[in-house]
């Protein structure tokens, strides 16, 4: 085992060698303007990871096509992509899925499975200006003042709906710190066996050596999604957020607010792009060295998918958007008629052989999936909405993220995998 692993750390390293940009410049995530940059390599490394399957560490368009099985869409231009059950974990097709890339904003999945059950929801938290020092140049914001309070609710709908550098400091700062909230999602990124991915900034900034794969974007989003917080945050469509303190006046009665949006296209749509059917979150990001990166969950005829996509060479408006929806939509028409050509792996420690509805090895909080140490995984009856009462969210074309059924919660020590993983239906609310 030391020495498999030893093998992956090399093969890590040489992989981050070969991304040969000489210098990381840095600009807005999901900056409208900017139009990103060439990949450091345009060419996949000839030996990539085989974790969830050798198929899995060849280069190109893997795919077990069966009897009545669509091929895959044409004009697929990203340099690395998948399509997975969420459930089952079953890779139904990849595209250079373990290639180490730049992966922008879409860290924050991993950056909030691992934060997000630390501090519940209606913490407060009066923002000190060292929180809001150091954040890159051209970072996207919501616009977090200094000296003002915030909620935790407030920080994370900033986090996930305008991708804010500045939210993703502060959380880390009542973490302990940057360099502690990196060590801590690299160890859980470790834990959830995310070899490709080494952290370096956990609001995905471009910096030197940080990494990740569609792969491993993949396994983050899953283990978010069991999450009942992390599922209404990265499904809501749009939230009112506090802003300064109006006309110099103290207290929530004095401060203005304003609307904020998600800018995951799929989710809220754009001048060129609809929502998409069944769409449900999860996370996108756009960076000079990462180009557009997005990772997507949709629920269709009660099949759960996961889409990642990495870096378009096309660079089209909404590119990013543009092709995960057409492996979307590849993807519910071939279920049941494509062969896997590997699997979601399981986090490491986890039961994998537990059915839906047993009862797992330790309780857990079915609010924010950390565990008590005895009892069982409770149902999760409730709808996941805009959460109007508990932080000004509105309710206005968010996903729902449970429609009833069982929720195995991550942390209580249960994980099924090549079996139906009972994630909750996802769906929208329309207007």
């Amino acid at each position: 085992m030391i020495i498999r692993r030893s093998l992956l750390v090399a093969s890590a390293a040489l992989s981050v060698l070969s991304l040969t940009a000489p210098a990381f410049a840095d600009t807005a995530d999901e900056s409208p303007s900017e139009s990103p940059s060439a990949s450091p390599s345009a060419t996949p490394p000839a030996n990539m990871s085989t974790l969830g399957g050798e198929r899995l560490g060849r280069p190109g368009n893997q795919v077990n096509l069966g009897g009545g099985a669509p091929v895959l869409p044409a004009g697929i231009t990203a340099r690395s992509w998948i399509v997975a059950d969420a459930e089952s974990g079953d890779v139904l097709a990849a595209h250079n899925a373990h290639w180490r890339l730049p992966p922008a904003s879409t860290l924050k999945m991993l950056f909030a499975d691992t934060v997000l059950p630390k501090f519940p929801r209606s913490t407060s938290h009066k923002v000190a200006p060292s929180e809001l020092a150091g954040i890159g140049e051209g970072s996207s914001v919501v616009g977090i003042k200094e000296n003002a309070t915030y909620t935790v609710h407030d920080l994370w709908l900033g986090v996930f709906l305008k991708s804010g550098n500045d939210a993703v400091h502060v959380l880390s700062a009542m973490n302990g710190g940057i360099p502690e909230t990196v060590k801590d999602m690299q160890a859980h990124a470790d834990d959830l066996q995310a070899l490709d991915t080494h952290v370096v900034s956990p609001d995905g900034y471009d910096a030197r050596g940080q990494v990740s794969s569609a792969y491993d974007l993949t396994l983050f989003a899953r283990s978010g999604l069991q999450k009942k917080d992390f599922r209404e945050y990265c499904s809501t469509v749009r939230a009112t957020f506090p802003g300064a303190t109006a006309g110099g006046k103290k207290g929530a009665a004095g401060r203005a607010s304003s609307e904020i949006r998600n800018t995951n296209r799929l989710l809220s749509g754009d001048s060129d792009i609809t929502p998409y059917q069944g769409i449900a979150g999860v996370k996108n990001g756009n960076t000079t060295n990462a180009g557009a990166t997005f990772t997507g969950v949709a629920e269709r005829g009660g099949k759960v998918l996961l889409v990642t996509v990495m870096n378009p060479e096309k660079k089209e408006h909404n590119e990013v958007y543009k092709e995960a929806a057409q492996l979307l939509d590849w993807g519910f028409q071939s279920v049941g008629k494509v062969q896997p050509v590997g699997e979601l792996v399981p986090p490491k420690g986890v039961d994998t052989t537990a059915r839906p509805g047993a009862n797992a090895s330790s309780g857990a909080n079915p609010d924010t999936g950390t565990g008590s140490g005895t009892g069982t995984a409770h149902a999760s009856t409730k709808p996941v909405a805009a959460a109007s009462a508990r932080g000004g969210s509105s309710g206005i074309g968010v996903a729902l993220g449970v429609a009833g059924g069982f929720l195995v919660l991550l942390a209580a020590g249960v994980f099924l995998v090549n079996r139906r993983w009972p994630l909750p239906d996802l769906m929208r609310r329309r207007r």
